[in-house]
């Protein structure tokens, strides 16, 4: 035997009702007991109608007119035209009796609990028998047992106390002789054993559904709502929300004490003696599993469990010398409380019992300080206690966890998130279970307070990105500063938590767990061990951190040779060294290949034009489905700063010389001067373009000295260049006397490719280009006549650093 209970989203109209219906036939395999809510919004309906009355405002008729037509129309859609004579009779016979109390309100301009009690019972009473009736023309064995025949209470009417030995009876009773498959029973609704009407108090259908539960220690409670179970924070303040599949019965007591609406307190209590699991499922989305709540089978699992707020708070202090040491002040006070049926939400009060200070409700506020003043009256005119002080506008937020208790630093990591987004705490309070700690703030900080709050303790909100860099000198160490900077921006901006966990040059390694302070790197690397190619990627296996990415700052072969090794392993590669994707073809398709199949990224937008976005721009002409015919491009930064920094009053050897030391080029500069790199950067281009192309293909046309080419050393380079001052001089001198400029030009063409120094007349796109800047021309089927044209800094430490770091940030928006 189940129970099911479906509130009041669940049966608001119809089309609902026939979901519920569904739901109900499909699981119907045992007997059923399904309790009902009231229509959506029907209940709040009842109680607005029955306060117009009661204020003699002759309004109370529409609203009642209102309710009416809720029903009928709900009756209409569900029935057959020849069916609905006989349901809509008894339909508006209930309403006809409601009307009659309502108009006795009326006249009288008052109400009473009492009369509340047997108002506000007929929105679950005409909801049952509607779907009690729907269920049985659909061919259902359906049954409809009025809930004040099974739940007996005392006469606290508004919130009834249960009598629990004469409802187990009543119901142990019942369903034994029953034969139905399914009964539907009315939610919240139960008499007094004298016989009158009484309510279970607001959310009281999940109470009903709990008692029977329990009296029939049934196999388990289902509670089907509006929402796929229990969250980690109210997702409607909290976007990142996530569903808790699991949670125990004291969690769930305290995150729905708390504000999490999805379950009524009281409703887990009688279970809970008894250990019947309560799921809470989702009627919209039947499939999913919703949240399952058991004893406490958390074990070693997650601390904070949920985050959970309860609005409409105020903060009741009372406070004064004659309290301290004064035996039963504090009996006196939870006593006036209670007397005036006033619930204390929190309490906290100072160890120098100067003062108590409790949280209770905002509606209760005024009966408090009326009762509490009125009592304390003698100390208070005696100036020993102060009169009662309020404070509204408040909410109390919580972290909830069963193993909350044996993990320190769970207060601390709350209040230090708190502190650092502004919110500011007035009161806190926490169990000797350690199984919530509270506090209260200002009611416009909660939706900020739950949102700082679920960053720090549930880290699915924010993408952490864990690096190893390797290579940290010129540029690296440009990317490095460039991280640290912006690293609070891209959690806040971006919700990027990147992290530096390993970092290498050529001599040492380091790596830090938690990631290395990025202020003082160079000491961390000082310290660290003797750098190893394969001790490091062995390295970053063992830590096997999700959103790792391997940052090669290199220009060296073998560890472009590395990346295969990454890539298998899950781990992405960024790279602004060119040596792999200029390699074999093969080699080139097969990282491709690798990045496809491992879902790991290879991303090398600095390959070409450093940060310019060029390799991007290619990448998503080719996905839109343009093909390239031609490319005509100025790649190297460094030679066109080069040519445009040298003429007869400086030297060839020194304008080299400041572009190595401004990063404009390689370590070597001939692999700029030498074509090697532009080569490389038109065969990338190639290649990205759909091309199968090799660097054999690619037509040099050189214009350095041989020697200067085969010099054996990079110094020795330098000195070759001094010996050829004049030939230099001489380029140049032809080049002004003609009005053109030297550019080392880079152009593919019907699947052939070269590069070589040429001279450039006045108007063509390349003439004006300046400094270290690159421009690249994409004659496309597109754009046949007028290129594509990219355009800018194309070298340099810090832009290629910049580069790096986009790539980075692609990654973390994969």
């Amino acid at each position: 035997m189940k129970v099911l209970k479906f509130g009041g989203t669940s049966v608001a109209n119809a089309s609902n009702i026939k979901q519920v219906k569904k739901i109900v036939a499909d699981t119907a395999t045992s007997q059923q007991l399904v309790v009902v809510s009231a229509l959506g919004g029907v209940t709040d309906l009842i109680l607005n109608c029955l306060e117009l009355a009661a204020k003699k405002d002759p309004d109370f008729k529409s609203v009642l007119a209102e309710i009416e037509e809720r029903h009928v129309t709900t009756v209409k859609a569900l029935f057959p035209l020849t069916q609905q004579s006989s349901v809509l009779g008894t339909v508006k016979s209930n309403l006809n009796e409601l009307e009659t109390l309502v108009e006795g309100a009326f006249l009288i301009g008052e109400k009473t609990s009492r009369l509340s009690d047997k108002v506000v019972s007929y929105g679950e009473l005409l909801s049952s028998f509607i779907i009690a009736t729907y269920f049985k023309t659909e061919g259902l064995s359906a049954g409809l047992k009025n809930g004040r025949e099974l739940i007996f209470t005392d006469d606290q009417f508004g919130k009834a106390n249960v009598d629990f030995k004469t409802t187990n009876t009543a119901c142990e009773t019942y369903f034994k002789g029953s034969d139905d498959l399914i009964t539907i029973i009315p939610g919240f609704v139960s008499s007094s054993l004298s016989g009158d009407a009484t309510t279970l108090g607001r959310g009281g259908s999940d109470y009903t559904a709990a008692i029977l539960a329990a009296a029939l220690n049934v196999e388990e409670l289902q509670i089907w709502t509006d929402v796929s179970g229990l969250y980690t924070a109210n997702p409607r303040l909290v976007k990142q929300a996530k569903s808790v599949p699991h949670i125990s019965y004291e969690e769930a007591m305290e995150l729905s004490h708390f504000g999490a609406k999805v379950i009524y307190p009281p409703t887990i209590q009688p279970v809970l003696s008894k250990g019947i699991p309560i799921r809470i499922k989702n009627t919209f989305d039947a499939d999913q599993e919703g949240t399952y709540i058991t004893k406490n089978k958390n074990g070693q699992g997650k601390t904070v469990r949920g985050i959970s707020h309860v609005g409409g708070i105020s903060l009741l202090s009372l406070e004064g010398p004659g309290m301290v040491g004064v035996p039963g002040i504090s009996k006196r006070f939870f006593e006036t409380l209670s007397l005036e049926q006033i619930s204390v939400v929190l309490i906290t009060q100072a160890s120098s019992e100067h003062s108590i200070c409790v949280g209770i409700a905002d509606s209760d506020v005024e009966s408090a300080i009326k009762a509490i003043n009125t009592v304390f009256e003698f100390e208070i005119t005696s100036k020993k206690v102060h009169p009662v002080v309020v404070e509204g506008d408040l909410a109390i937020i919580a972290l909830v966890g069963d193993n909350m208790k044996s993990h320190q630093g769970l207060s601390g990591k709350m209040f230090s998130t708190l502190g650092r987004n502004n919110v500011n705490i007035r009161a806190i309070a926490q169990g000797a279970s350690e199984r919530n700690i509270s506090a209260v703030i200002k009611k416009e900080d909660v939706k900020k307070a739950l949102n700082a709050l679920h960053e720090t303790f549930f880290e699915e909100n924010t993408k952490q990105l864990n690096l190893f860099v390797m290579g940290v000198g010129n540029v690296g160490g440009r990317f490095l500063a460039q991280i640290n900077q912006q690293r609070k921006y891209l959690k806040k901006e971006l919700q990027l938590n990147i992290r530096v966990i390993g970092i290498a040059n050529s001599r040492k390694m380091r790596f830090e767990e938690e990631g290395i302070a990025l202020e003082n790197w160079q000491s961390a690397l000082e310290e660290g061990t003797p750098t190893n190619m394969e001790g490091f990627l062995k390295k970053i296996k063992t830590f096997n951190y999700r959103n790792s990415i391997f940052v090669d700052n290199t220009a060296s072969e073998s560890v472009a040779a590395t990346y295969a090794e990454y890539l298998k392993n899950n781990i992405a590669v960024v790279t602004c060294n060119k040596i792999a994707c200029s390699s074999t073809y093969d080699n080139y398709l097969h990282l491709k290949a690798l990045s496809r199949q491992y879902s790991a990224p290879f991303l090398f937008e600095t390959n070409v034009g450093a940060g310019l976005p060029i390799i991007d721009t290619l990448k998503h002409l080719i996905a839109s489905g343009d093909k390239v015919h031609k490319i005509q491009a100025v790649l190297s930064g460094s030679l066109n700063f080069v040519f445009n920094t040298f003429n007869d009053q400086t030297t060839f050897h020194d304008v080299v010389k400041a572009a190595q030391e401004e990063g404009y080029t390689e370590p070597d500069p001939r692999i700029d001067l030498g074509g090697v790199d532009v080569m490389r950067k038109i065969l990338i281009l190639a290649r990205e373009s759909g091309y199968a192309l090799d660097s054999k293909d690619i037509e040099n046309d050189h214009f350095l000295p041989a020697e200067s080419l085969n010099a054996s050393t990079v110094d020795l380079f330098f000195e070759t260049l001094k010996e050829y001052e004049s030939d230099f001089q001489a380029l140049y001198k032809n080049t002004a006397s003609k009005n053109c400029r030297l550019k080392y030009v880079a152009q593919f063409q019907e699947g052939k490719a070269k590069v070589g120094l040429q001279e450039i007349p006045q108007g063509h796109d390349f003439y004006n280009l300046e400094g270290s800047d690159n421009i690249v021309l994409f004659y496309t089927q597109r754009y046949p006549k007028q290129p594509l044209i990219v355009k800018g800094a194309g070298a340099g430490a810090e832009v290629t650093a910049s580069g790096i770091f986009a790539d980075i940030i692609r990654i973390g928006n994969f």
